[in-house]
């Protein structure tokens, strides 16, 4: 039996099972790309419906009898006052930790206020479980044998202070990434807050439809606009919705709108004057960073072109030389 002759190598590897293998994934990712653009779902609609429900539990709340609501609360904070009894009793918590915690919860979109004692604890519960693991796997089960004191030190004292950090780098990236969607779709918020004032509708009106219009395009936004619109609604106070909405957004911008927003309902002044001059900053602000980070992609692609880019530009263009001059030196040639 005839063996059939190999394919074509490069540098020791067979082109044929490499290109099998890109083309298999080339074909997943291909049909990865299919499905989520016919999977696509409204954004909005989880949020429109906790908002729904939210405005009628507040409705419902008014004519509800006290014991109800009062069996309801502590049935939802029961596991939240367990664990607050036992870090009063190890004497670590403090009520502005837990107003600072609530703040950052809010802020990354997370209106639950009892995951605040959460976030304490996880504080106090991670350094334990991951810090004491890591000191036996280095100390107890010598998983580093070749390695000195200081560099097992070094590691473990890391593993106490990230697993310390870790709620608190966790809700950040969350509020990092809520701010940048809500300040991408500020601007395009205020122009129709603008056209809502110039037609006559009302502050709480003009949130409502703004959280209508901006909310599949701006998700977080919308659902801000839609709270802000249903405090006005309930609240005593106009002032404080408004205060609420600068506490839930860690943005300077928002608390420059808010800051108009109560200005104009305290001294009467025009609201459409004030917020197309902020409109207008917000749109030459995002037209900024919008420069500076194309100023900034030729020194960010200079690495991606080295490592990947470059290499395949080698191998396709000197590939079929080096194939032809090893079969010359092979004897595989015309003439061999």
């Amino acid at each position: 039996m005839i063996a059939s002759p190999p394919g074509p190598t490069l540098m020791g590897i067979d082109v044929l099972w490499v290109a099998t293998i890109l083309s298999g994934v080339a074909a997943a990712a291909v049909m990865f790309a299919i499905y989520a653009a016919l999977s696509v779902r409204d954004p909005m609609s989880k949020r429109v419906k906790a908002l729904n429900d939210r405005r009628e539990q507040l409705k419902a709340g008014i004519t509800a009898s006290t014991s109800k609501r009062r069996a309801k609360l502590v049935q939802k904070s029961e596991t939240a006052d367990k664990l607050r009894d036992l870090l009063s009793s190890l004497k670590m918590l403090q009520d502005e930790q837990v107003r600072a915690a609530q703040q950052k919860l809010m802020q990354a979109g997370i209106r639950k206020k009892d995951w605040a004692i959460g976030v304490i604890f996880g504080r106090v519960a991670l350094p334990v479980v991951i810090g004491g693991f890591m000191v036996l796997w280095v100390y107890g089960l010598d998983a580093f044998p070749t390695w000195g004191p200081i560099k097992r030190y070094g590691l473990v004292a890391a593993s106490f202070i990230l697993s310390y950090k870790a709620p608190d780098i966790y809700l950040k990236n969350l509020i990092t990434k809520r701010s940048d969607a809500i300040r991408k779709g500020l601007p395009d918020a205020l122009d129709l807050l603008v056209i809502c004032a110039e037609a006559g509708l009302t502050v709480d009106a003009a949130f409502h439809r703004v959280a209508k219009e901006l909310g599949k395009a701006y998700p977080e936004l919308g659902e801000e606009c839609a709270l802000t619109a249903i405090e006005l609604g309930f609240l005593t106070d106009r002032r404080q919705a408004f205060e609420n909405l600068s506490k839930r957004v860690a943005l300077d911008a928002v608390k420059g709108v808010v800051t108009t927003m109560i200005q104009t309902e305290k001294y009467g002044t025009p609201l459409a004057s004030a917020l197309r001059v902020l409109s207008a900053e917000f749109r030459n602000e995002r037209m900024m960073r919008a420069e500076e980070k194309a100023a900034r992609l030729p020194a960010i692609m200079t690495v991606p072109l080295i490592l990947f880019i470059l290499p395949v530009l080698f191998i396709v263009i000197l590939g079929p030389a080096a194939c032809s001059i090893n079969d010359a030196f092979s004897g595989k040639g015309p003439g061999g």
